[in-house]
């Protein structure tokens, strides 16, 4: 970083931050913005859960400031696209228009400072599940956001004990079999459309899985989320791009204000 703490980028990409969850990350997520100057930012799909707000309002003044520092970033003339996935479907309404400086779009081709071009997408299109039985894909949200509410929990117990941060569901995918299968599955899907695309690569989210790799010619990269891991996807002024883990350098300091928040305002653990 530099000497003011801020370090540039040409772009940004985040997705997945679930506005409107208890399993958000909104205090780190500003955090991140803080520290950061960019000449775009890419909003890649899920910015706002529309499928929990529909259930229950839950929506505490970080969401909001979280909203207003994109708004603000747009008004200084930063380029900030926005392209929903399946939790905030609804913004795919208004494809093509701006709101307050942010563009909506279904998609992007982002081109780097040396030369290559990039699909930007959320990839929800390329989740059978999501596409085909929605019913299933609801009730795997709600039991995702239930794991992921146990894990916060979990890990604010792990902290005081002074050992370090471990994901639940991050350990799940790795281990179970058909968890895994639905990623790589997932992977090859969204790089095959790059390849019918034309471009040299795919940058996109919806898995809560943050990679960079190689698919057959594709670079394939996911910038992850801001429920678990906390990740962003940076691209250097040379056009080299890097996945940051932003939870590794100041996770807990975040996590202990939110449990310890949740605890005075609920009194024990809630899972949805």
């Amino acid at each position: 970083m530099s000497d003011s703490g801020i370090q540039n980028y040409r772009a940004v990409f985040i997705s997945d931050i679930h506005l409107g969850t208890r399993g958000c990350q909104a205090e780190l997520l500003l955090d991140f913005i803080r520290h950061i100057e960019c000449e775009t930012l890419y909003l890649v799909g899920d910015i706002v859960d529309g499928w929990k707000l529909r259930s229950g309002w839950y929506w505490p003044q970080a969401h909001n400031d979280v909203v207003q520092k994109v708004l603000r970033m747009a008004r200084k003339g930063i380029k900030v696209m926005y392209l929903p996935g399946n939790h905030d479907e609804g913004a795919r309404d208004f494809i093509g228009v701006h709101f307050g400086g942010v563009i909506v779009a279904r998609d992007a081709i982002h081109e780097t400072a040396d030369g290559r071009r990039f699909l930007v997408l959320h990839g929800d299109q390329f989740d059978g599940v999501v596409q085909h039985a929605r019913w299933l894909a609801f009730l795997g949200d709600y039991a995702y956001r239930a794991l992921i509410r146990v894990n916060t929990w979990f890990n604010h117990a792990r902290r005081h004990l002074g050992f370090g941060y471990w994901s639940l569901s991050a350990f799940l995918k790795t281990k179970v079999k058909n968890a895994l299968q639905f990623v790589e599955n997932f992977e090859h899907a969204v790089a095959d459309e790059a390849r019918r695309r034309g471009v040299d690569g795919v940058i996109c989210g919806h898995i809560h899985k943050a990679e960079m790799r190689d698919i057959d010619g594709i670079t394939y990269i996911n910038d992850g989320d801001w429920v678990e891991s906390c990740t962003a996807l940076v691209e250097h002024l040379d056009g080299r791009l890097e996945i940051l883990e932003w939870a590794k350098l100041r996770h807990w300091s975040v996590i202990d204000r939110v449990a310890e928040r949740d605890e005075q305002l609920t009194g024990i653990p809630e899972l949805a």
